[in-house]
């Protein structure tokens, strides 16, 4: 089933400060999700977007528009 939300970027990455795993949806909200295993964080991070999701639904409260596009090439 494809989500209104599936069109914002998130991404999962070890961070080394922290010595975890962080998952991001920086077009949604500014905080994150963490953790040890990234398959988790990365569910973790999809339950986060689809209640943050619910909440604006439900608030009547329009979504943000996807504005981070990945990169298809790196210099």
């Amino acid at each position: 089933m494809k989500k209104k939300t599936d069109i914002h970027h998130r991404w999962v990455a070890w961070s080394e400060e922290d010595q975890v795993y962080i998952g991001r949806c920086r077009d949604l909200f500014l905080g994150g999700v963490h953790g040890d295993d990234p398959i988790k964080v990365a569910r973790q991070l999809q339950s986060t977007i689809d209640e943050w999701e619910e909440d604006h639904r439900s608030s009547g409260r329009a979504l943000p528009s996807a504005r981070v596009k990945p990169m298809m090439e790196v210099a």
